[in-house]
């Protein structure tokens, strides 16, 4: 099986996951997994397609993820994952849409509007 291309994206983080038929690695910028998201929430985020699928161990996997923080990095790497494992064996499409794995979650962070001193937040109002 030839190496796969696969993009996910996650507030302003951006993942590129290549996967192949292997013996299970999983590395994120050069590192281990484990070693990169050492939060154990995230690390969890970024592997809930594998566990949700149960094909842990058998596919070789590399990412390289870009911007944002950690959090929206874990995000991108388990939207990019779920789609190339959709895209490997159609039947666990079922089990990924039902988990909401395939969504891209489009929520960003609005924007600083002038006359505020953040997006909502007011400058104190004085009547006197």
């Amino acid at each position: 099986m030839a190496q796969e291309n696969f993009i996910g994206r996650r507030k302003t983080s951006t993942a590129r996951l290549y996967i192949k038929n292997g013996s299970g690695v999983f590395q994120v910028n050069g590192m281990p997994i484990e070693e990169y998201f050492n939060v154990k929430a995230r690390l969890n985020i970024a592997k809930l397609p594998l566990t949700v699928t149960e094909l842990d161990g058998k596919y070789d996997i590399k990412v390289t993820v870009k911007g944002g923080g950690t959090t929206g990095q874990a995000g991108a790497v388990s939207l990019a994952l779920a789609r190339a494992l959709d895209n490997l064996n159609e039947d666990v499409h079922t089990v990924l849409k039902a988990n909401g794995l395939l969504t891209r979650d489009d929520r960003m962070v609005e924007r600083k509007k002038y006359g505020q001193p953040k997006a909502r937040k007011r400058f104190q109002f004085s009547k006197r």
